[in-house]
């Protein structure tokens, strides 16, 4: 089933955000139109070959997500493979990875990420209070279109598990919780990338994040 949100004619992309029953779909649709993106919320292979962007949401367990997603996985990976832009938020970031500890749990097999991004993902684990729950400040490592304008600025995180990619170059916004961490991952084409935190729900330094992609999509 696809929900067609928005059907203007002055949208600056297509987007599909897509539903695999753990986003939170409404509030990154809000956010997203706010941005300029004419939205279809959907789990239709079609959809994605024929939208700008894909965005990858998220709110829940690791295993849950893969498992939920399992049935467009070969599809996500081709939006990968063309150039699409690919967006993952909170959940959607940690499932472009390679695997999470989140999944491996005594007496179950170790759930496999996307892969689109090398590396895992690993709880909090040296006193902090767990989850990350607030504002916290994102420092900008290296460029990267979905970043400009938001160094030094506060997004709203919640979690707690946090991306240890393989190469660390993959970082591009890093953020200090008791440790630093990588807030903003990409990899190394920077067609996929994703967010630790909730644009939705971190006011003007999100929406600046949320117009960004549009407008990577839009030049894609």
């Amino acid at each position: 089933m696809s929900i067609t949100t928005s059907d203007s004619e002055d949208a600056l992309a297509s987007v599909v955000v897509v539903d695999y029953g753990l986003g939170n779909l409404r509030s990154v649709t809000r956010g997203l139109e706010r941005a300029g993106a004419n939205v279809e919320i959907t789990d239709d292979p079609d959809a994605f070959a024929d939208a700008d962007g894909v965005v990858l949401p998220g709110v829940g367990a690791f295993r849950e997500g893969i498992e939920n997603a399992d049935h467009v996985r070969q599809d996500l990976l081709e939006v990968a493979e063309s150039g699409t832009p690919l967006f993952g938020i909170c959940l959607g970031m940690q499932m472009l990875l390679t695997t999470s500890e989140e999944g491996d749990n005594e007496g179950e097999s170790a759930v496999q990420g996307l892969d689109l991004i090398s590396g895992t993902n690993v709880r909090f684990a040296e006193g902090q209070k767990v989850p990350h729950m607030g504002w916290n400040q994102l420092s900008v490592e290296r460029e990267h279109p979905l970043v400009e304008g938001i160094d030094g600025e506060y997004a709203y995180f919640v979690h707690s598990y946090y991306a240890v990619p393989d190469d660390g170059a993959a970082a591009v916004t890093t953020t200090d919780y008791e440790r630093e961490f990588a807030s903003i991952v990409a990899n190394e084409d920077g067609t996929v990338f994703g967010t630790q935190f909730h644009p939705e729900k971190s006011g003007e330094t999100g929406l600046q994040i949320l117009r960004n992609f549009v407008e990577i999509c839009a030049n894609a």
